[in-house]
């Protein structure tokens, strides 16, 4: 199983960026964590197949994931970003819809997201 996330990169508080995770499966449950330095592994975002999603609160109303089915792909698009938001982004798959990083399956190698002010 493999699983490559793109779309990260440097930019400025209050601009926007979409990350995309493909994966070579179609998990029941797609997921987006981060990681900041000295900090554990944060839920953001996850998905289900039949498109339910949820949200970390730090990021509700600002993030939005989808998920294309046909593609086998997992987006998240961050709007509003804040210096805080800074952090190495992983996407996941999993069996269940869960927040915690340890049940999930399969992971991304991460991308770098850098909010300066």
């Amino acid at each position: 199983v493999q699983l490559q996330a793109s779309g990260g990169g440097l930019v400025q508080a209050g601009d926007s960026l979409r990350l995309s995770c493909a994966t070579s499966v179609r998990p029941w449950y797609m997921a987006w964590f981060r990681q900041a330095p000295g900090k554990e592994r944060e839920f953001v975002s996850g998905v289900g197949l039949i498109s339910r999603t949820d949200y970390g609160d730090s990021v509700k109303g600002r993030f939005t994931i989808s998920r294309d089915n046909e593609k086998n792909t997992v987006y998240l698009q961050m709007n509003s970003l804040k210096i805080e938001d800074t952090a190495v982004y992983y996407c996941a798959i999993g069996r269940i819809e869960t927040r915690v990083a340890a049940q999930y399956d399969y992971w991304g190698q991460g991308t770098q997201v850098t909010v300066s002010s």
